[in-house]
């Protein structure tokens, strides 16, 4: 069943942020020298190992990295320089999907047109063919799984044996989030990449061709150097329910009851293309409770991300005291989260619910001007 898309919308894929081009799509990597030098000099020394595994936090490049490997590997690009000339033939042919010696592993779609949950056996064994077949021109094969951590326990067990007795030749690119839940024997036979949060400046310059709505400077200050993130915000207007978040936060001591309620209502509506409003917020409330913690021990981080933010957690968060309250309640908030999901609490009661409690938590820290 194919979804109905409008012309300019692009395909529906798992691995792809929305509002951004796929990784595929992206020419360079940005903020990430020292991953990819680590590739660089592996492959100067002739010690290229079958398995790779990039690992990090969403949104700062892993995917991107790995396709600018796959295209160095297979348009056989320069010593020292990762960077492939857009137009080169292999280049060209992986942006279409069109690459013989390359293969994608992604959560793939079941029989009604829906995007799969999970990476199932079925996309591991047509990885499997897809390695036994000649490449048409010799040389590397390459294979992106993207995520690995989607990887169900019979589709992770198949990539572990093809680790374990790689084919010639063959390079297997893997992306995890969460290494943590990928076998312990996956993660040893592989070499890793690790990535780290994109730089202010670095940030800057990944969403400047992005043309992303609201504020770069904030967005990036909001999304802890994650460009994924902050399309994410971007798209769901993040900065916006932030900003009625920090308004909410100023009416402590005695926090406003009905702004509260506007807000646990608006964190209740329902799931739509865009994501998810209850999501949305427990993510906008840890980034305000880590921002407070931070604020105690180093004072407000700048830039602010929202207006009278810095005001605001100089006032709630004057001291280390101060932040181990909030990052007790970080804790805590999150936990509590994730047990009112398991057992389907309503959305907006579990929020409303947080917030009383996060204003006991304001109410506990010392007036301040």
């Amino acid at each position: 069943m194919a979804r109905d898309l409008a012309p300019d919308d692009p395909p529906v894929e798992s691995d792809r942020v929305p509002g951004a081009p796929h990784p595929r799509e992206t020419p360079r990597v940005i903020g990430q020298d020292e991953a990819a030098a680590g590739f660089l000099d592996a492959a100067a020394a002739g010690r290229l190992h079958h398995g790779w595994l990039i690992t990090g936090p969403r949104g700062t490049g892993k995917a991107t990295l790995a396709w600018a490997i796959a295209r160095w590997l297979i348009a056989g690009g320069e010593p020292g320089r990762l960077e492939v000339d857009p137009d080169h033939p292999a280049a060209r042919r992986m942006r279409a999907l069109a690459e013989p010696r390359l293969h994608l592993v992604r959560r793939s779609e079941d029989d009604k047109g829906r995007l799969r949950a999970e990476i199932v056996i079925d996309d591991i064994r047509r990885m499997i063919e897809f390695f036994h077949l000649s490449a048409i021109d010799g040389g590397r094969r390459v294979v992106i799984i993207d995520a690995a951590d989607d990887m169900n326990p019979q589709s992770a067990n198949a990539v572990l044996k093809m680790l374990e007795e790689p084919p010639r030749d063959a390079m297997l690119l893997l992306i995890s989030h969460q290494p943590g839940r990928l076998l312990p024997t996956i993660r040893s036979r592989c070499r890793q990449l690790r990535l780290g949060p994109l730089a202010p400046d670095d940030m800057a310059a990944a969403l400047a061709p992005l043309e992303v709505e609201g504020d770069p400077a904030r967005l990036a200050a909001l999304a802890s150097g994650s460009v994924g993130e902050a399309l994410r915000l971007a798209g769901q207007d993040g900065l916006a329910r932030y900003a009625d978040l920090v308004a909410l936060f100023q009416t402590l001591p005695r926090m406003d009851r009905s702004r509260a309620a506007a807000l646990a209502e608006t964190a209740g509506g329902r799931a739509g293309p865009d994501g998810d409003p209850f999501d949305l917020t427990m993510t906008l409330l840890d980034r305000f409770l880590a921002r407070a913690a931070r604020a105690g021990l180093m004072g407000p981080p700048l830039p602010e991300a929202a207006d009278g933010e810095a005001a605001l957690l100089a006032r709630l968060s004057p001291d280390e005291a101060a932040a181990r309250r909030w990052a007790e309640a970080q804790a805590e908030l999150s936990a509590r989260a994730r047990r009112g999901r398991a057992v389907n609490l309503d959305p907006a009661a579990l929020v409303m619910d947080m917030l009383m409690t996060l204003a006991q938590t304001g109410a506990d820290a010392p007036a301040r001007g």
